[in-house]
């Protein structure tokens, strides 16, 4: 893919407005179109954590889940630099190199990390990797590096928005749960502790989430309610 296409490909899915999984997706497909390489990793900077948000290599295990404190690692590094890093071979034994759950791209050769900036503020950073040794040349350097830019508002305004529907989600959540407890406080006539502990029991017990059995509670409340109102009628 040469730069004009690139640049096309990049205006067309900022103007999607797609999700943030989704666009943190697509920018590893940009990223490997542009360089062909064995992974691509995007961290985004959450608070003052990087947090492993998408990989090219399938990790369901830790994506989402792994996170490097600025400066730990090469990661951390060029969070906190603003920097590009580009190694060709034996990465792990740059001083700054840090492992990550034990995973298979931490045996890789070459290392090559830059940040993604929104308005010169960091958003987060991209690291490509090879398994054998890789000279970087300046096309991929200034290819993957002008993409970290460019992506920057994209990412940012994706993340906004994840953050404030995981908000609205835990919102939701909360009235819920207040619900349940309400409604076994009622039922069992024990103060609102007790009905978060059953509530707590209820999920390890079924080995459901405590959200999945409060939802259950107030369901089966209604259908009580709605019988009863019908009886009366």
């Amino acid at each position: 893919m040469n730069e004009i296409d690139l640049l096309h490909e990049i205006g067309s899915r900022m103007a999607a407005a797609d999700p943030f999984h989704t666009v943190l997706e697509r920018i590893i497909e940009l990223v490997t179109d542009a360089v062909q390489c064995d992974s691509c990793f995007i961290y985004v900077l959450d608070r003052d954590q990087l947090v492993l948000r998408a990989s090219k290599n399938p990790h369901t295990d830790i994506v989402d889940h792994v996170s490097l404190s600025m400066g730990q690692g090469i990661t951390g590094w060029v969070a906190t630099h603003k920097q590009v890093v580009a190694i060709p071979a034996k990465a792990s034994s740059d001083p700054r190199f840090a492992r990550l759950s034990n995973l298979p791209e931490d045996r890789f050769e070459a290392f090559l990390s830059v940040p993604v900036l929104c308005r010169g503020k960091l958003v987060g950073v991209i690291n490509v990797q090879h398994r054998q040794p890789h000279p970087h040349s300046q096309q991929e350097i200034r290819l993957i590096t002008m993409l970290g830019y460019l992506v920057g508002a994209e990412v940012e305004l994706a993340r906004m928005e994840f953050e404030k529907a995981q908000l609205a989600g835990q919102l939701e959540t909360r009235k819920i749960m207040e619900r349940a407890k309400g409604i076994l406080q009622r039922e069992l006539n024990v103060d609102e502790e007790a009905a978060y502990l059953a509530l707590q029991k209820q999920s390890r017990q079924r080995r459901k989430p405590i959200k999945e059995i409060a939802e259950a509670i107030i369901l089966m409340d209604d259908l009580r309610r709605g019988k009863s109102i019908t009886a009366k009628k």
